[in-house]
């Protein structure tokens, strides 16, 4: 029998490229959480090299320098700035939408990017790292949307969101029980805000990535995905290869745009068919603190 020819998805345009006409935002204003690093910063710069006027949001100054910077670089971007927020404090989030019409007019678009996890077994979540994870992940995407849908709604204008997400909002989340229940809640605001604003000319999409290395991933999750894989992670998904951070950010700005007015209410999974992977035999079980090298579970004092 001779081997099997195997040659995976073909790789993408090189970065630089554009999924849309140039200029398509040009005019309108797109304000993205988490904006600053990873992945947030990979869907801003293709926002940006359609010329939409960027509002970043994050907790740390220093990145959202940075970023602001290099995104201002960008060719075809229009301008750029940066607005230092914490999503979980809804007067905070109040204050960036303040900012953001001050500096360019009410956000045409907002990109819920922002989000926190690690891995952990279930049973060693303390009630802080449970709400650490889900008042960011979940309650601050609320804040956020809400702030957006009720200035549109008052202004009479419509608008796009779109809330980043994780596969496991469907499968559930061995190892991220916080974070899975938290992208599953995320999930269900774009499946019902799409019926209750739609009349009003809201849109609203999620928008999940699968594996896209990028050089701000935590610890956590790098430690973990190099336990997996240390040096076969494109084996391990059927497109035999990850994914490239600008390939997300062309799938939001498609979302987005007047491309996609007809598609609201649902979330884009960009992963090359990894979540939908099943083995014909299923390998043996590995308990989640084997997975994550901790010993026997030890109740806290």
């Amino acid at each position: 029998m001779t081997d099997e020819i195997r040659r995976g998805l073909p790789a993408p345009p090189a970065l630089g490229a554009a999924a849309l006409p140039p200029g398509t935002y040009a005019g309108q204003v797109v304000l993205v959480t988490g904006g600053g690093t990873g992945l947030g910063k990979a869907i801003a710069t293709e926002f940006a090299r359609l010329g939409a006027d960027l509002v970043i949001a994050s907790r740390r100054a220093e990145q959202l320098k940075a970023a602001r910077e290099e995104l201002a670089a960008v060719p075809g971007a229009g301008r750029v700035t940066a607005a230092v927020c914490d999503i979980r404090d809804p007067e905070r989030v109040a204050d960036v939408f303040d900012a953001a019409q001050a500096a360019f007019g009410l956000p045409d678009v907002l990109v819920n990017n922002a989000a926190a996890n690690f891995p952990s077994p279930a049973e060693d979540l303390s009630p802080n790292a449970w709400r650490a994870v889900v008042d960011i992940t979940l309650t601050g995407t609320w804040f956020m949307t809400r702030e957006f849908g009720r200035r549109h709604l008052a202004a009479g204008t419509g608008g796009s969101i779109v809330n980043i997400g994780a596969s496991y909002a469907w499968t559930g989340g061995p190892g991220f029980a916080h974070s899975a229940a938290a992208k599953a809640g995320v999930k269900s605001l774009v499946e019902t805000l799409a019926v209750e604003w739609g009349p009003y000319g809201i849109q609203i999409n999620g928008l999940v990535p699968g594996l896209f290395p990028h050089g701000d991933m935590s610890e956590d999750i790098r430690g973990g995905l190099e336990r997996a894989a240390p040096d076969a992670k494109a084996a391990r998904q059927p497109a035999l290869r990850v994914g490239a951070p600008r390939e997300l950010g062309w799938a939001a700005t498609f979302l987005a745009s007047p491309y996609a007015r007809f598609v609201t209410g649902h979330t884009l999974v960009v992963d090359g068919a990894n979540w939908q992977r099943r083995s014909v035999v299923n390998p043996e079980v590995v308990p989640v603190r084997t997975q994550l090298g901790r010993g026997p579970f030890t109740p806290s004092p």
